[in-house]
């Protein structure tokens, strides 16, 4: 079993910056190759936006956030960090942390642990 606890959602103006983080516990060794960031929108299917390979850090990146978005670890912490930089308002969301046994970081749809989410606000 996994335990996921999300962290450092709050709001701001758009071209702000907030970073989340992400503390996992729990049986993670085995359940986390993969570990990544999701948001949900009111109105809005929930989209995977980050994602990282906690073995070599490899990180991939959905179109819309290349470029102001980055997703990193530290192992030693058992953290995953979302550092989102000139935030818009289209990036206004629930922001879930989530992590899978996957080798392939992209396969959102094979995350099956997830925290309990943390409100991120941008005003324009």
């Amino acid at each position: 079993e996994v335990q996921l606890v999300e962290s450092g959602g709050g709001s701001v103006q758009a071209g702000g910056s907030l970073r989340l983080g992400c503390s996992a516990s729990g049986d993670i060794e085995t359940s986390r190759n993969c570990m990544a960031w999701f948001r949900q929108a009111p109105g809005k299917e929930r989209e995977g936006v980050a994602s990282i390979r906690i073995r070599d850090g490899t990180t991939y990146y959905v179109d819309s956030v290349k470029g102001r978005f980055k997703i990193s670890r530290d192992n030693a912490k058992r953290t995953v960090y979302l550092q989102m930089n000139s935030l818009e308002t289209e990036d206004a969301a629930m922001y879930y942390c989530a992590a899978s046994s996957t080798y392939f970081c992209q396969d959102y749809v094979a995350y099956n642990y997830w925290g309990q989410g943390t409100q991120v606000n941008v005003s324009s």
